[in-house]
């Protein structure tokens, strides 16, 4: 039995349960949550109200009592670039939050976790290892890209548009159509960004069906998968096999591995090690730089690729051919298991459909890995470039700071054209405790790209950026300027030097030049109240993943 009750406090749920038209003999079977994210404004989790019924239908039919509970699915594209968007990194600390409190609560038996945005799915896997009951998921599914004039658009394009036509390179018919066209269903965006990034996590890690980070949002295979969802967690919970049985500090490695052959997103930094430590390991953002050195990256979709999609991986074989070519290579742990199978399973099934898609090991896109992690006087503790997004003329680069304290003032100062080739941008006071919430960047940054700057400005800042961010945009800067850290120190004209492949990130500034300034720095406090307050006072850094929840749990 996954719970034990007193017969009183069984009889008492159960009283309640027949209010809702439950039978005494339904009331038996284990309780099976659905934890469903489904809201009708975000576009990656509007398809998850068809797959619940799926599951529901499934559950019962295998002697399971399926119970629905809503938990938050925020999108960050809604809030980009406003207030809002200061919540959005906060926001996976509170569905994992409400994950522990619904299961626990109501003392399910098991769970099937609905989801698939940025926040939202890291959230629910956090969740899923404190309350350690037999869990499953399902992914949402990707959306298809657009087209406008003949070429493939995505959500991103709609800001780089935006900045384009402020500069007089397009007209504003022209930026209007790209908005209109950049999403043509539900489903997650259809880029290499972090929903796709963590829908892979939760594949690789196993809690979901084989193939389903990479299938199309609301396809006869995504219903299948939410089918076979709800038929294994009843099978789970009769064997009450729990997530710390299967998954080991291993399967962490092995998303890092996937991670840096796909060049996922810069904030699976964040995400990971959150995770991770409900887990009981501890993951590092030095860990991710030793592996990138050990992985190539073997695969692009946009924006590590100008125009391939998440249609073009899915169509090459997706998540399981990437860790097939790797296992080919002796880089994956195929001793590792998950809910649906092994890693050796998942790989036997695997077919590389296109090579020109996904790579071999010994043929591969770049000889490192996606992600890099840099460090210096800067990020005297880390700091986080996507590797694969820049461009290899301008592995380095040197130039003179230009500093502001918000992206809205960066923001204001690209469109404005007070920023120009040759300058190094310093945003602060955007991370997790500067904000408060640590903002995502990409506005700028795609402001940098529609003006066609991506190789003649770099950013460097404690915020961080969406995971379909292109160009020298380094990001997650530890310490972070709220916490003293010598990106608070930096002023206008110092020069900064870039050196990607040496993992330098340098301002030529002495010791005892910074030490006067540090006696004289004033912070900046940024007004905050409420949630955004409590996740404020209790969170950690950037550099060991930027939760409340980082030492719930020790090794």
């Amino acid at each position: 039995m996954i719970r034990q009750w007193t017969e009183e406090a069984l009889d008492h749920r159960n009283a309640l349960l027949y209010a809702m038209g439950v039978t005494e003999e339904e009331a038996k079977r284990p309780v099976i949550g659905i934890i469903n994210a489904w809201n009708e404004m975000n576009p990656g989790h509007y398809d998850l109200r068809e797959a619940s019924e799926i599951i529901k239908r499934q559950i019962y039919e295998n002697g399971g009592l399926p119970r629905e509970l809503p938990v938050t699915g925020v999108c960050d594209g809604i809030c980009s670039n406003t207030e809002g968007d200061r919540y959005t990194l906060p926001s996976r600390d509170l569905v994992s939050s409400e994950v522990e409190t619904v299961a626990e609560l109501n003392r399910l038996d098991g769970m099937v976790l609905l989801a698939s945005c940025d926040k939202v799915v890291p959230g629910m896997l956090m969740g899923i290892f404190r309350v350690n009951i037999p869990a499953v998921m399902v992914t949402g599914g990707y959306m298809p890209p657009g087209h406008c004039k003949g070429k493939m658009i995505t959500l991103t394009h709609t800001k780089q548009a935006y900045a384009a036509w402020r500069a007089g390179k397009i007209n504003k018919e022209t930026y209007k159509e790209i908005v209109r066209q950049a999403c043509p269903s539900p489903g997650v965006c259809p880029f290499m960004g972090t929903a796709n990034t963590m829908c892979a996590m939760a594949e690789v890690l196993g809690f979901t069906p084989d193939g389903n980070a990479t299938v199309k949002a609301l396809s006869p295979e995504w219903k299948e998968m939410a089918g076979e969802a709800g038929r294994k967690i009843v099978d789970l919970v009769e064997r009450e096999v729990r997530p710390s049985d299967v998954v080991t500090f291993e399967s962490f490695k092995n998303v890092i591995r996937y991670v840096m052959a796909t060049g996922g997103s810069t904030n699976t930094l964040l995400h990971l090690p959150a995770v991770a430590a409900q887990a009981g390991y501890t993951v590092t953002p030095e860990l991710f730089d030793k592996i990138s050195r050990e992985v190539p990256l073997i695969s692009a979709i946009y924006p590590n690729h100008p125009s391939d999609t998440m249609e073009d991986f899915s169509k090459a074989g997706g998540v399981s051919a990437v860790l097939k070519e790797l296992d080919r290579a002796g880089k994956i742990d195929r001793d590792t298991s998950g809910m649906f199978c092994s890693m050796t399973e998942k790989i036997q099934h695997a077919e590389n459909r296109n090579r020109k898609q996904i790579h071999s090991v010994e043929d591969p896109i770049l000889d490192q890995g996606g992600l890099a992690v840099l460090h210096g006087n800067i990020g005297t503790q880390s700091a986080i470039l996507k590797f694969s997004a820049v461009d290899p003329e301008v592995h380095r680069f040197e130039g003179r700071a230009k500093v502001f304290d918000s992206q809205d003032d960066g923001w204001r100062a690209i469109l404005h054209d007070e920023i120009r080739s040759g300058d190094v941008v310093v945003i602060r006071y955007e991370g997790p405790k500067g904000a408060p919430g640590m903002p995502h960047l990409e506005t700028f940054m795609a402001a940098v790209l529609g003006k066609g700057l991506g190789k003649e400005i770099a950013l460097i800042t404690d915020g961080r950026f969406s995971g379909a961010t292109g160009g020298i945009a380094i990001g997650h800067v530890s310490p972070e300027a709220y916490e003293g850290g010598n990106i608070a120190l930096i002023e206008n004209g110092d020069r900064i030097r870039i050196d990607i492949t040496e993992r330098k990130l340098i301002l030529d500034v002495s010791e005892e030049e910074l030490a006067n300034r540090r006696e004289k720095l004033v912070k900046v406090e940024k007004k905050a109240g409420g949630y955004l307050e409590l996740y404020r006072r209790n969170t950690n850094s950037a550099h060991e993943g930027a939760t409340m929840y980082g030492r719930i749990c020790e090794n």
